[in-house]
C-alpha cells in the first residue's frame, strides 16, 4: 500500500507543478501583451521582464517534475 502512496503522491505532484505554473505563464503572458499594446515604447523593458519572470515559473514545474522522480525512485 505505501507504494501505492507514493505513486499518486508523484502524480498528484506532477498535475499540480504542471497545471499552475501554465496559467500563471498565461496570465502573464496576456498582461505583458496589453502593456505592449497600450505603451510601445517600453516593450524592450516589458520583454526582458516578461522572460525572466516566465523563466522564474519554468523553474518551479522542473522543481515538480524532480520531486516526483524522486518520489518515483523509492518505489
Amino acid at each position: 500500500m505505501n507504494s501505492g502512496l507514493i505513486a499518486i503522491a508523484a502524480a498528484l505532484c506532477m498535475a499540480l507543478s504542471t497545471i499552475a505554473p501554465a496559467i500563471g505563464q498565461g496570465l502573464t503572458a496576456s498582461k505583458a501583451m496589453d502593456a505592449i499594446a497600450r505603451q510601445p515604447e517600453a516593450a524592450g523593458d516589458i520583454r526582458s521582464t516578461l522572460i525572466l519572470s516566465l523563466g522564474l515559473m519554468e523553474a518551479l514545474t522542473i522543481y515538480g517534475l524532480l520531486i516526483a522522480f524522486m518520489l518515483i525512485a523509492k518505489i
